[in-house]
Order: structure tokens, then sequence, then C-alpha cells
């Protein structure tokens, strides 16, 4: 039959075609199909033959067509046909399908909605021709029957898709449906509605099938609904990274029917999936363009939903097409820094706390995306290096800090900036540990801004190629040649830099001989350049060198062991540990440092500073370093026994023309020697029983040194100041060259004394005699130190009075000072006595101390050896701390002062000691806190480390100076010591901040503080301001501080008065610290700042709840729960407020900076007020709520509590203001003429400047009124019944007064009279100017 078909489609004779078919039974047709199919023959002719004998115009044609594509799509979905002849079926049926009337096209695409709904679809190849149904059907213009009614053919298709859409689908068949999609026209309303739908289906496809689909849907994104599309995929991705975090935190999961996703399987198709997403946006811009906009718009709400790992590394990923990339980075930027803030801004305040118990931190995301693009993220790497550095430039060090500081010293104002710069170097530095092929590019730009930097500070770059160098050092092998390019540029560097890049790059000198042989080279180089700054860059370096390459046969020294990877070692003992080699390279460096010893003292210092680190990092170089000191002290000392002074200063400074500069710094040269000396006797001598010969020839120099000091010392005591030149009657300015050379003379002196000072206390191991020496010697400096202080004070030159830095070494100071107060052994209590009888030299040994924890604090390092190791520093302080510490406590000032004459008192530079060093370790040293606290408590010296309890140690400490603060109060008048005291108070709120805010330690702290500040009434201003700082900063850790605050209020109100003079304040004081002398401007202004403050928070509240407000998602009951109680906070909040502002502007405050920033603060509170309107009407207008009645008693409490007093208060200003005006008349009556305008002017003008923030004020309530009544339209509630309005619109001129006071004048200040008139103008603008403001915020 097929046969007889298909030739007479071929003859051209359709009634006989026709006939044909119609002999055809129904299942007939569609065997005869099936079998030709099958068969593979010819398939395509039969079907054309079929059509070409039904015509479209004959309704039996039309029905044997339908026959033909009811039996066609299930044989094509059977999967029995070669794919080939599946494609040529339905090329066929798509281009009859055209042909068919409007029923048939509906009668086939409800056929096909079933056949999906069914789940009997295999391969999907039948979707093409769906698609062409619907397209054919939606041009349709005939009416077809639906249901019981009638649609045209577009609205049958609409309804045919909701169908589609509302019934459940195979997810296999679903990537099939969507590309389908795209070949349909769909208006707006049905696109959303199958977008919808495929995201719905992706939680229940199979992992692996995400890719693909959600390609399709970025396909059919071009048609609109971009938003939804990129959300859905983020949201999903969002949540599945969500789960996995909490299986890996429990991870045996109860809910074992949830089956868990291997955690790389994820990894990997994410990163399919942002690769699909990357390659769409490349092609529609726009899509990239909607991914920034909805990103930003989500974070305003929600950016804990907005930048999650997945999308931070999608955005990364588009970062790297250069037309987006600023958009994105800046939006990230501005995400890091924000979210810093605002964890900052919670982190100070207990009543945002409560109200936002989860805090969002990006940063931690940021990180999560650098450890998931191990996971063969490549396309995410180029993006995190960016970023990496974007962050770093944007957010450097603004100034420079000293040392290794750098990346822990910062102040909280500058805390959101420096995390950002510190996540910068964390993000470069976990990429280049994860990402093998990008580190050479790190590593090259890092080193590239390290060089083109170098005028802003760069220790940030440094630290992060520091970090690099320590975690990869044989990577830097790959690279050598980026890095010698780089020492080829040393000589133009800072010094600092210098020291910072050789520092980080050592590692690699040690692998790599050709990087050792290149620096060596520039460094010989540098040696003879013209620049200063050179020479010193290659002392730096060679010392570095020196103290790392160790001659076989050193000592090791458990502090410089350099901690360095397996594979570094064995590079190591094959390229380096050549002991012979070492030794030739060390004396070879050795040599070049020698010739340095004839050039500047800045370069000669580094030296004398470098050499004891050498030594004890490479001792076989003693005897030469020795020697080399040996011969250099040689050229200035004077060996014959008698002769005063034992030293030649004059060789020690140099002329060029009438300039004097110091040549040789002799007494650094002597600490140098004094140190090498003692660490050589102490260790070397231990270690050389067996080598006779070699101790006799090194004996030589150690008893040349031994008794060339001991001569020194003999002679120094016995010199006068006369010897050196220097007495009382010298000249010590720094103009002169004279000056010059005696002030160079007299530093060398005393810091040979104090260098003496210390070997003689060193080797005299507690002898009387020796002790006496230290004293003689201590004599010698004092006189010369008081001699300096004097001449200063004459000359009150800023440059005298800075005290010369002490060569005390940090760990001597800490030993003298435990020897000094604490040492209670029998057999020293005699030679110790010696020193005890001399206060000033106690007091000397305290101030030194304290300006070494001063250095320490500034710059992370002190001066000496061991300057630099962080860890003996930490050793150093604890012992200081528990020496100041008890000498304090034990003996109070009081006892101390009766007998002081002149200079601060010890016990007061203890506390001042104390309070620095309390500083300077929650800087330096935040990990260590318990350790130090640990140190401090002498009971318990043996408790095991774990079991620190930091608040619990912290609240003894807080107790011992609690106590002393008690005293103070408790004093006589004469006895109170207000320097003290406010250093005690410092001190407290230092150690406040170790307190755990939630614990009961905390508590009774605070519960303290508010007891001192109601009993004592203190009229010592500065304590005054310290307490009650202290009290609003724990204050604000426990709960809000408002009603504190209205008690305060109260105090200053009852103590200065009301405004209006027949009013007398009832008074209940609260808080006896408000008093008469305290009350204003200092509780005021402290009460007024407090107050803005709770307004910041208040405004970020609102802030808040608005970006709420716009959030319509699902969880649409929780936020509304968490709106309610934002509202009710930020509502409570200003009410209280509003009581507080209600008793200040009743005050009688002086005129000054009280009367303005009330001014200024009240504006800000309206302003705020009118915010807070702003959101109730944006929330009238999304839903049809009515305002809630807390609201409505908060507006009440502003028209009843404050707005009239505002205005009464303005006059009250002016009538000050006016009386100020009129005294100035009065004494312009009295004063010559040429003074009279100068006199008045002046104060025009002062009454000017305080007079402007009135009309902001009066603006600012007029806007609150006016956006009241926008609201009372909205909410249909009256809110303005609680408003009177104001009749002081014209408050800055009255007319019928300037009329009498011009009559008055009119003739004998004639002249004045264009003043007064300037001035009157002058003042009118500012009123005039308000409504302009008013149009532009209508804009």
């Amino acid at each position: 039959m097929a046969q007889r078909i298909l030739a007479l489609a071929a003859e051209e004779a359709p009634e006989r075609l026709q006939e044909a078919l119609q002999s055809l039974g129904e299942g007939e047709l569609g065997d005869m199909v099936t079998r030709q199919a099958l068969k593979g023959r010819e398939t395509a002719a039969l079907l054309r033959g079929i059509f070409k004998g039904s015509p479209c115009s004959q309704r039996s044609g039309v029905l044997r067509r339908l026959q033909v594509y009811k039996h066609c799509v299930p044989l094509v979905e059977s999967g029995d046909l070669h794919l080939g002849k599946v494609s040529e079926i339905i090329g066929l049926l798509m281009l009859e399908a055209r042909q068919l009337p409007g029923h048939a096209l509906a009668e086939l695409a409800t056929l096909f909605v079933d056949v999906i709904k069914g789940g009997s679809l295999s391969n999907g190849k039948s979707l093409e021709l769906f698609s062409t149904v619907l397209t054919a059907l939606a041009s349709s213009k005939e009416s077809l029957a639906y249901g019981k009614g009638e649609l045209n053919g577009e609205e049958f298709k609409k309804q045919l898709i909701n169908t589609l859409c509302s019934s459940k689908w195979d997810p296999w068949t679903v990537i099939h449906l969507a590309n389908m999609f795209r070949d349909i026209p769909l208006s707006a309303e049905e696109l959303q509605f199958v977008v919808e739908k495929v995201l719905r289906m992706f939680s229940k496809l199979d992992l692996q099938e995400i890719p693909p689909l959600v390609y399709q849907l970025l396909l059919l994104s071009a048609k609109g609904s971009k938003k939804t599309v990129l959300e859905g995929i983020i949201v999903f991705f969002n949540q599945l990274d969500k789960r996995q975090k909490e299986e890996q935190r429990v991870p045996q999961s109860v809910d074992l029917e949830v089956a868990t996703t291997p955690l790389d399987q994820l990894r990997h198709v994410e990163g399919t999936v942002i690769l699909h997403i990357v390659s769409v946006i490349n092609l529609d811009q726009d899509l990239g363009e909607e991914l920034i906009r909805h990103l930003k718009t989500e974070q305003q709400k929600d950016p804990g939903k907005a930048l999650c790992p997945f999308s931070v590394a999608l955005l990364l990923s588009v970062a790297v097409k250069h037309r987006l990339q600023e958009q994105i980075f800046d939006f990230l930027k501005t995400s890091i820094t924000r979210s810093c803030k605002d964890l900052q801004f919670l982190q100070a305040s207990k009543f945002l706390q409560d109200l936002f118990p989860q805090q969002y931190d990006v940063t931690t995301v940021i990180l999560e995306v650098v450890k998931n693009s191990a996971f063969g993220w490549d396309h995410v790497t180029q993006g995190l290096v960016d970023l990496g550095f974007s962050l770093m430039e944007s957010y450097e060090p603004k100034k420079p800090f000293g040392g290794k500081a750098a990346d822990t010293t910062y102040g909280l104002s500058k805390m959101p900036a420096q995390q950002a710069c510190r996540l910068g170097a964390s993000i470069l530095l976990e990429t280049f540990k994860v990402h093998e092929p990008i580190r050479s590019d790190i590593l090259e730009q890092v080193l590239n801004r390290v060089l083109t930097k170098a005028a802003s500070p760069v220790s940030h770059f440094i630290d992060l190629l520091s970090n690099i160098v320590v975690s990869a050092p044989l990577v830097l092998q790959t690279s050598s040649s980026k890095v010698t390019e780089t020492f080829d540029n040393l000589s133009f560097l800072p010094i600092d830099t210098v020291q910072g890049l050789l520092r980080a790059v050592q590692p690699l000198l040690k692998v790599s001989m050709s990087v050792r042989d290149s620096l060596i080279l520039v460094l010989q180089k540098a040696i003879f350049s013209r620049q200063l700054d050179a020479r010193k860059a290659a002392v730096a370096g060679f010392l570095l060198l020196l103290r790392n390459f160790k001659i076989l046969g050193s000592l090791s020294s458990s502090q410089c062991s350099q901690v360095i990877g397996a594979t570094q070692v064995q590079a190591d003992v094959h390229a380096c540990y050549n002991s012979a080699a070492n030794e030739a390279f060390c004396l070879e460096i050795l040599g070049s440092l020698r010739r340095c010893l004839s050039q500047q003292a800045d370069v000669r210092l580094m030296l004398y500073e470098g050499f004891y680190d050498v030594l004890r990092r490479n001792s076989q170089l003693a005897s030469s370093i020795m020697e080399t000191l040996l011969s250099q002290i040689k050229q200035y000392y004077l060996p014959q026994p008698d002769l005063l002074p034992p030293l030649k200063l004059e060789g020690c400074i140099m002329a060029q023309g009438d300039q004097i500069f110091l040549q040789e710094p002799l007494a650094h040269l002597l600490c140098c020697i004094q140190h090498c000396l003692a660490w050589y006797k102490s260790t070397v001598h231990l270690c050389q029983g067996a080598e006779d010969d070699e101790e006799e020839e090194d004996v030589g120099f150690e008893q040349n040194f031994e008794e060339m000091l001991e001569s020194v010392t003999r002679r120094m005591i016995k010199s006068e100041l006369e010897d050196f030149e220097l007495d009382k009657s010298a000249d010590f300015s720094l103009s002169s060259g004279v000056g010059v050379k005696n002030n160079i003379y007299a530093i060398q002196v005393m810091g040979i004394c104090e260098v003496l000072i210390e070997y003689n206390f060193n080797i005299g191991n507690f002898s009387k005699n020796k002790f006496e020496d230290v004293l003689g010697l201590f004599t010698c400096y004092n006189k010369l130190s008081e001699i300096l202080k004097e001449k200063a004070g004459k000359n009150k030159s800023t440059l005298g009075n800075k005290t010369a830095r002490s060569f005390l070494s940090m760990d001597f100071v800490s030993t003298l000072l435990t020897a000094l107060f604490r040492d209670n052994a029998q057999g020293h209590e005699e030679s110790l006595a010696v020193l005890r009888s001399s206060t000033e030299f106690l007091r000397y040994a305290v101030s030194v101390a304290l300006q070494k924890v001063q250095q320490l604090e500034e710059t992370g390092q002190t001066d000496g050896p061991d300057g630099q190791n962080p860890e003996k520093m930490f050793q150093n302080l604890c012992k200081i701390t528990r020496v100041l510490l008890w000498r304090y406590t034990s003996i109070p000032t009081v006892v101390e002062e009766s007998g002081k004459k002149k200079g601060k008192s010890i016990s007061l530079l203890c506390l001042e000691g104390l309070l620095r060093i309390f500083n300077t370790v929650q800087q330096l040293y935040a990990a260590r806190i318990p350790q130090f606290l640990q140190a401090l408590d002498i009971t318990d010296g043996d408790a095991e480390e774990t079991d620190i309890n930091v608040t619990e140690k912290a609240a003894f400490q807080i107790r011992q100076f609690q106590r002393s603060l008690v005293n103070q109060f408790s004093s006589a008048e004469d006895d109170f010591n207000s320097k003290e005291t406010q250093s005690l108070i410092t001190v407290l709120s230092t150690l406040s901040k170790l307190l755990d805010p939630a614990s009961q330690q905390f508590l009774q702290f605070l519960t303290w503080t508010v007891k001192i500040c109601k009993e004592n009434a203190l009229e010592d201003i500065a304590c005054c301001k310290g307490l009650l700082s202290l009290l609003f900063s724990l204050h604000v850790l426990y709960k809000s501080p408002v009603s504190l605050l209205r008690e305060l209020a109260q105090d200053i109100h009852a103590c200065l008065g009301d405004i209006d003079q027949d009013i007398e304040v009832e008074s209940r004081s609260h808080f006896a610290i408000v008093n008469a002398k305290t009350a204003a401007p200092t509780v005021c202004l402290l009460v007024l700042g407090q107050a803005d403050k709770v307004l910041e928070e208040v405004d970020w509240l609102i802030k808040k709840l608005t970006s709420l407000g716009s959030d319509t998602s699902e969880d649409s009951s929780q936020a509304s729960n968490q709106t309610q109680a934002l509202e009710k906070g930020v509502i409570l909040q200003l009410g209280t407020l509003l009581t507080v502002y209600h008793e200040l502007v009743q005050t009688a405050l002086p005129a000054g900076s009280c009367v303005d920033t009330l001014l200024r603060s009240l504006s800000k509170t309206y302003a705020i007020l009118t915010s807070l309107i702003k959101h109730y009407i944006q929330a009238c207008r999304s839903t049809s709520n009515t305002i809630p009645g807390r609201l409505e008693k908060l507006v009440k409490l502003s028209g009843s509590h404050l707005t009239p007093q505002c205005y009464s208060f303005i006059t009250y200003v002016q009538n000050i203001h006016s009386e100020s005006l009129s005294f100035v008349e009065e004494k312009k009556k009295k004063k010559k003429k040429e003074d009279e305008a100068a006199a008045v002017s002046t104060v025009m003008a002062k009454v000017l400047r305080e007079t402007k923030p009135i009309p902001n004020l009066i603006f600012a309530i007029e806007q609150y009124e006016k956006f009241l009544i926008h609201l009372s339209k909205k909410s249909k509630v009256n809110l303005m019944q609680y408003m009177k309005l104001s009749t002081s619109r014209d408050f800055r001129i009255n007319a019928s007064m300037l009329d009498s006071a011009l009559q008055e004048h009119n003739t004998e200040d004639a002249e004045n009279e264009p003043d007064n008139e300037q001035s009157s103008t002058a003042e009118q603008p500012d009123e005039n100017q308000e409504p302009k403001k008013k149009r532009q915020r209508k804009k």
C-alpha cells in the first residue's frame, strides 16, 4: 500500500491519491507509517504523499493529517527510530503544521500537554514540533473552544502554558522544555511563569544536570526576566553551600534520607555554572549589568544573601571583562568597608547587638571563595588577585609606622580601612598557596609595588612578601630573575624598605647561590655609592648575610632558627653548608664592612647596632668582630691612667664650614662593645675548654676590653664636667656651632655613663664597690641631664625638651627595676642599699623604663640587643609591669610626696608606665593577654596556661586601681592629685576593655563606676570628663545609655537653673559629679556627644528598616517580626532622647559651645524624626497598615515636650546675644572712637556665628511638620493635633525694636548706622535661603 501511495504521489493524480487514502482505516494508516519508518525507507516521501492527498480544505483531509501527527509523536518518542530519521520526520511535520487550521492546532497542542503531563517523553525531539504548533496557534485568529467558552489563539496558548507550568514535569524533561520555550514567542508574564517553574525544578534534578539547564535558562533570559533567573541561580547555590557547611559541622546527619552532595562535585558544578554565566554575559552585556544591579539592591536588604561565596566568585569571574571591572570592584570594596563598619558599629553597642544577633562578615565569605577556587576555578583567580591588590592599594596605611608594628598598630577609627587592607593581603597569600600557575604573577606584582611605591609606606606589601616566601620558598627560585632585578634598585629605596625586603627574601638567599652572588655585587657597589641611603642599605644587607650564613661550629641559637621547608634544607645541604666557603665569604663581608667604619655616623651606627646580632647567630666570627671593635675604640681611648677625661671626644666630631657633625657615635660603639663582651663571656667561654691556643689569642682582646672599661669607669667618675668642656656656663643653643658641639658632647658623655652603669651593674655581682661606681657614674649623668633640662627650659626649643634616648637595654632595665624594688635576698641588701638611698637614681630607673615602653608602643621595637625580638620584649614587659605594679600599690603617692622636692614622684611615674604598658600589650600582644595577666599574678605562678580566665585576672587588677582611686577621692583637698586621678581613670578604662561585657565582673565594675559618679562631687574638669567617658563606654556595652542621659540632663537643669528665671527647678540630684563647676560646658557637652552617638545608631537602624521594608520575599513574616522589633527600639530610644532634650532646652546654658552644640543636636534630632516619619509614609504606601500607637505617642511627646520649648530656647539664645551686644554698646561709649568699630564687629561676628544653627533648626522643625501632614493624610490619623504651629517665623528681626534702637542712635553714632544695617541684611539671607533648600529636597 505504501508503494502505491508513493507511486500515486509521484504521478501528480490528487483524486486517485485521496481515494486510496480514504480506503485505509485509522489503524492501517498508522501501521503503514510505522513499518515504513522502521524499514528506514522513504518515510518522508510517504508522509509527503499522505499530506498531498489530505488537503486542509477538506475536513477529512484535516482529520487524516491529525491522525498522522498523533501517530508520529509517540513514534518519534519511542526511541525505535534512527536519530536522522527522527529529525527528518519532525522537520516535515513542522513544515506542514503551519497549514493546519486553528482547531486542529489546538487539539494537537492539548495532546502535547497531555504527553508531557503523562511523562511519556523519551528523547524530547517532538518538542521542536510542539514549539512550532504553539507559535502557529498564537498567530491563529479563529475562535477556539476551551472548556465552556471560546478563546482566540493567543489566549489559548496562554492557557496551555499556564496548564503546562502548573503540572508536574519529569526531571529529565526540564532541559528539553526549557530549550523549547526559547523558540516560542512569550509575553513577559508567561516568561516569568516559565522561568519560575524551571527554577523550582532545580532542587529535583541531579546536580550534574544543573549546568546545562542553567545555560538554557540564561539563553531564555535574553527575552526578559533576567533578574529572576540570576536571583534563582544565586539563591539555589547559596542554599547548597549552607547545607554543605551544616553537614561538615554535624558529620552524622540525623536525616539520612537527604543524600549529601560530595564537596568536590558541588564545587565543580558551581565552577561550570559560573563559566556558563560568564560566557552568556560576554554575549549579552545587559545581563552583567542586571547582575550588579540585583546584587546592589539585595545588599541593601540582606548582605548575607547578596554576597555569598557563590555570588562573589561569580562577580570576580565577570570582573575579568574590563568593561564591568571597575563597577564590580567598587561595589565589592564598598561592601567590604560597609561590612567592617557595621561590625564595628554593632560591637560598640549592646542595644544594637540585641536587635541584630546574627552578624554578617563579608571577609570570611571572600576567603571562603579563595578556598573554593582550589577546585579548578581558574576563571576566578585573576579576579581574586586583582581584588587583593586593589584593596591593598585603596586602603594602604597612610603614614609609616616603625618596625614590625606596621600591621598591628591601629586605632579604632581606622579599623574598617585597615581590615580591608589586611583582607587584601590575606586574599593574595591564600590565592598564592592554592594556585600554582599564578604564583609568579603575584610575586612579580608585589615586588613591582615595593619598588614603585618607595615614597609611600610599603610595609603591608613587604609583610605579604615575607609570608609568601615562608609559605613556598622554592617557588622563588623559578622567579629568581625578578628578585635579582629588584636588587639592582636597592640603592634607590628607603632604608626601612631595604631592610624589610631583604628580611623577606632571606630564605631564598640560602637556596639560590646566584641570587646571593648578585646581591653581594649590588651591595659592594652600594658601599661606595655617593648616596648615604645606599651605603646604609649596603650595611643592612651585609649584616643580614652575616647573621644568616653560619660557619660550621657556630653555636646554635634558638632565637634565630629560620623556618624553612624540608626541600629547602636539602638544597642548603648541597649548596651552602660548605664551611670553608661560608667562612671565606663571611670574612670577605667583614672586610667590606670595616671600610664603613670610616664613613658617616649613620652608617657606623647601623654597624654598631648590628654586630651584636651577628655575633649571637654566628659565634665563629667573634674574634674578627671583637678585633675590629678593639681597633676602632683604640682610636679614641687614652691609655694613660691619670688622664682625664679617658676618651678623646674631639675626635668624634667633624666640622664642615661652620657646621659641626657627629662623626663617631662613641657611646654606641662602647654600648656595642659592652653587649658583645657580655655575650662572649657568658657563651663562648663555656664551650672552649679544649682549644687552648685559640683561647690564648682570644683572652687578649677580652682582657684588653675589661681593663679599658675598668679604667674608663674609674676616670669617668673622677672627671668633672669642666674636663669635657661642659659646665653650667657653657652654651647649649642649637643655633651656634659651639652650642651644637656642646650638645653632641653632652649626649655622648651621658650615653657613655649609661653604658658603663649597665656594664658595672652586670659584672658587679651585687658587690658594694661596684654599686658605688654605678652611683658615681649616675651622678655624672644626672649633672649633665639637669643642665640640659635647665637650658632647654630657657631656650624653649622643641629639640631640647626631647630627652635623649637611653642606652640601657630593655633586658637590663627590667633586671635593674627588679633588683631595686623587689630583691629581698639577704646577701644583696647591703649593696642594694647604696642604690636605693638615691631617690634620683630610682626615679631615673623608672623613667627609662617609661621611655622604653613608649618606644615599643610607637615603633614595635626598642633599641639595644633583642629589641626586635617580640618574645624577649614581652618577657621584659611582664617583669617591668610586675615591679611597677608592686611599687605603685604598696607605696601610695601621698606618703612619698611629703618628702620630695622636685619632678614627678616615683609612684606617679610607675602609674604612667603601667598605663603605657597596658596600652602597648593590647596593641602589640593582643593574642598573649592571658599570659601577660598570668605573669602579673604572683600568687599562682604555676597555674596551667590553659585555664587562664582573662576576665577574672583583669578584674583582680582593676580592683587594685579602684582602691587607689577611692583613696584619691577620700583624701583631703590639699592631697588630691588631679594628674594621678586622670591616669587612674585612664588605666581603669584601658583594663575594662579586657572584661567580657556579659560577665558578672563587668557588671560589678559598671555599678561601681555609677556609684562613684553619684557620690563624688568632683570639681576637677579633666577627671570629671574621664570618669563620665568611662561610664558611657561601659554603659553602652551593657544597655542603651538613654535613661542615664536623662538623669544627667535633669541634674544639669537643676544645677544651672531654668531659662525662665521665675521658675525654680526641683532639685533631684542623681549624680554628685554634676555640680556648678562641671555642669557646663563639661558634662553638658559629654551628654550631648553621647546623645549624638545614640542618634547615629537610631539613624542607622532607620536605614536598615527602610531596606527591610522594601523586601517582599517569602519569609515576610520573619521580616515583619524583625521590623516590628526595630521600630519599637527606634521609637523607645527617640522617646527617651526627647525627654533628655526637653530638660536641656529649658536649661539656662551659658552662651558658647553648649548652646551651639545643643542647637545642632536638636536639628539632627528633628532630621531623624523626619526620616522615621518618611519610613512610615513608605510603609503606608506599600501596605495598608495603620500607624502604631507608639509612633502616635512619640509625635505627641515631640509636640508637647520639645517643639514649644525649642522656640522659647531660641528666644532665650537671642536674648543672651542681645545682652552681650548691649554690653558692648555700653563699653563702646566709654572707649575711643577707633576701638568702637573693631569691638562691635568682633561681637557681631561672634553672635552671627553662634546663631547660625537657629535657622537650620527652624527649617528642620518645619520639615518634620510637613512630613507629619503627609503621614496624616496617608494614614487617616490626625497627627497635627499634637503640634502647636509656630508663630516665631520672623524671629530674626523685630521691626519695632529695630526702629527704637535706630532712633536712639541717630545722633551720636551716625557713622555706625551702615554697620547695623549691614548686619541686619547679613542675617536675613540665612532665613530666606531655607525655602531654596526645601525646593531642592522635593526634586
